[in-house]
């Protein structure tokens, strides 16, 4: 199986490489659109902050690529974020795959939310064989409004989707790649899809 993890310098690539390989997998790490349109899953990390990632998208041209994409393709953090309409993080237009906004939290919490906390509500195979509120690793500043896109539900502030699917599209707000075993399970169950 040929496994895509787009780089575009705003992905920590590492982990999800290891994590991959830890299922018998060996990901190839690229901004190489041929490679990307032909492999069978791609997994679109990212860390760091919208506007900034989103340029490198434009710069690349994998803006154009990533909406086109008929394989099975998991956004993960600020990847997912980037799948979603338009965020508050720098008043960003994301690629409009997801029909949602993505907001800041309110400063009643601590922001960036960092650690661990509960997945509910889960209504997909990605969640094959996961407990309802099992532990997810996190860290945001924003999160993606529930939505009928929403396949799992966390709250913090307020309930977030921290899940969504539409078509081939899939997006985590949790790092699976730093959840243990349950995201380890997450991640085999993206493979199968």
């Amino acid at each position: 199986m040929k496994v895509a993890i787009i780089d575009y310098g705003a992905g920590n690539v590492q982990s999800v490489l290891f994590s991959l390989e830890r299922l018998g997998i060996t990901g190839i790490v690229t901004n190489d659109r041929e490679v990307i349109k032909h492999s069978d899953k791609v997994i679109f990390p990212g860390v760091g902050e919208a506007e900034s990632a989103m340029k490198k998208l434009k710069d690349s041209g994998l803006d154009v690529l990533i909406p086109t994409l008929k394989q099975p393709v998991l956004g993960i953090c600020l990847g997912m974020q980037l799948l979603c309409l338009h965020t508050e993080e720098g008043n960003t237009q994301g690629l409009g795959i997801f029909d949602v906004v993505v907001k800041r939290f309110s400063n009643q919490v601590k922001v960036p939310q960092v650690g661990w906390n509960t997945i509910y509500n889960l209504q997909s195979p990605l969640f094959e064989g996961i407990n309802e509120n099992e532990y997810m690793y996190l860290v945001h500043s924003y999160y993606a409004s529930v939505s009928n896109e929403t396949i799992a539900r966390t709250n913090y502030d307020v309930e977030y989707a921290s899940a969504l699917q539409r078509e081939n599209f899939y997006g985590v707000q949790f790092h699976p790649e730093k959840s243990g075993k349950v995201g380890s399970q997450i991640l085999a169950n993206f493979l199968k899809i």
